[in-house]
């Protein structure tokens, strides 16, 4: 008997076994772990996912391209979406040119950035994020990971139909005032882009110009408590990408 053959026996048996009771197959889809002590604050990618250069989601992003169904020994899809998508991440080379030409993409990103102690703090829901509101926030010194909660959570608008042009984030100067008054190197905030939809490039520079700042955009920070967490937050090693999708959780 081939190795193939006893395979799919194998695999016929299992899921025979599974269901000979009458029990329904349900995937587990939660987004809280261990009671509470692991979050995972990334958006599930489906066709409604929300990028920037889409007036209404990525649209069918998954081709199954092998079929059990059609006769195939297993299936097998194609994936395809932007790299500004849903919960992400942005590289210097999304705003600067030189900086994509000379290959500072996702993969030369500083993973040490990118996983460690987090605080998580809630922005005053009437307003982006200006110097005045950086300096209201108190953000001590040290700390090296800020994931910012806004209005965008209590509109939901991560899971809205369109994208909104309304949401909250970082005007210009409140990107460099916490550029000089803090030891700030990772920037996690709860919409498709950091920077406030006025200052969308202007901001976006003042963040990204000396490469020592990461941009983690699309956050889903509902049902977290503000506080401090380590966050875990790994792309996609894209070569030449100037942004990536992104795993991001938070541990209590």
């Amino acid at each position: 008997m081939s190795p193939k053959l006893i395979f799919l026996m194998l695999v016929i048996s299992y899921v025979s076994s599974s269901t000979q009771d009458g029990d329904e197959l349900i995937p587990p889809r939660v987004d809280v772990y261990e009671s509470g002590k692991i979050y995972d604050i990334t958006h599930r990618v489906s066709s409604k996912t929300l990028s920037g250069i889409y007036v209404e989601g990525i649209g069918e992003y998954l081709t199954l391209y092998l079929s059990m169904k059609n006769g195939s020994d297993y299936n097998f899809s194609i994936i395809k979406l932007p790299a500004h998508s849903g919960t992400h991440v942005d590289a210097p080379g999304h705003f600067y040119e030189n900086y994509f030409e000379e290959g500072f993409d996702v993969d030369s990103l500083d993973l040490e950035v990118l996983n460690g102690p987090a605080l998580l703090v809630d922005v005053p829901r009437d307003k982006n994020i200006t110097a005045e509101v950086m300096e209201s926030l108190n953000i001590p010194k040290g700390v090296k990971r800020v994931l910012f909660r806004t209005l965008n959570t209590d509109r939901q608008l991560m899971t809205q139909k369109r994208f909104d042009t309304s949401y909250v984030g970082f005007m210009e100067d409140g990107a460099q005032w916490l550029k000089d008054n803090t030891d700030v190197k990772l920037v996690g905030i709860d919409y498709l882009s950091v920077a406030a939809y006025d200052d969308l490039v202007s901001a976006h520079l003042v963040f990204l110009k000396n490469r020592e700042i990461i941009l983690v955009e699309g956050l889903k920070l509902d049902d977290v408590e503000a506080g401090l967490y380590n966050v875990h937050c790994l792309p996609l090693r894209l070569l030449g990408a100037e942004g990536s999708p992104i795993r991001c959780i938070l541990i209590k």
